[in-house]
């Protein structure tokens, strides 16, 4: 079956850089946009910003000109790459993909998937 695997969180202070992955893998036909949302403790999870497999990039307005989006299409890979964090980018980021792929029971589907949550902490 598809799964999403994200990686790179961790402890990060005022002004300091981290660059989170989320690789899809399993019985793929296409992986399409690709994205990541966070959720900050006791809040809703929120849009970050996504990419189409063409490198079109959208973001939410708050991350922009600090969070860079890529993808590798032959990894089925995409990277978030966080600079300038601030304490309010603290929250879990999942990253979600719309994939066409096979589905239980064997048959194909396409649906979006989502990652388990990697978390980002700060320092004081």
């Amino acid at each position: 079956q598809v799964q999403l695997v994200e990686s790179g969180g961790g402890l990060v202070q005022f002004g300091g850089s981290l660059r989170l992955s989320c690789a899809a893998s399993g019985n793929i036909f296409k992986v399409y946009t690709m994205g990541w949302y966070f959720q900050a403790p006791g809040k809703q999870r929120e849009y970050v910003g996504d990419i189409t497999s063409y490198g079109t990039t959208n973001y939410r307005d708050s991350v922009k000109g600090r969070f860079t989006l890529s993808r590798d299409n032959l990894r089925n890979t995409v990277y978030l790459q966080m600079d300038s964090l601030k304490p309010e980018d603290a929250a879990t980021y999942y990253c979600y993909a719309d994939i066409d792929g096979v589905v239980e029971g064997g048959r194909p589907a396409r649906r979006d998937y989502w990652g388990q949550g990697t978390q980002v902490f700060f320092s004081s």
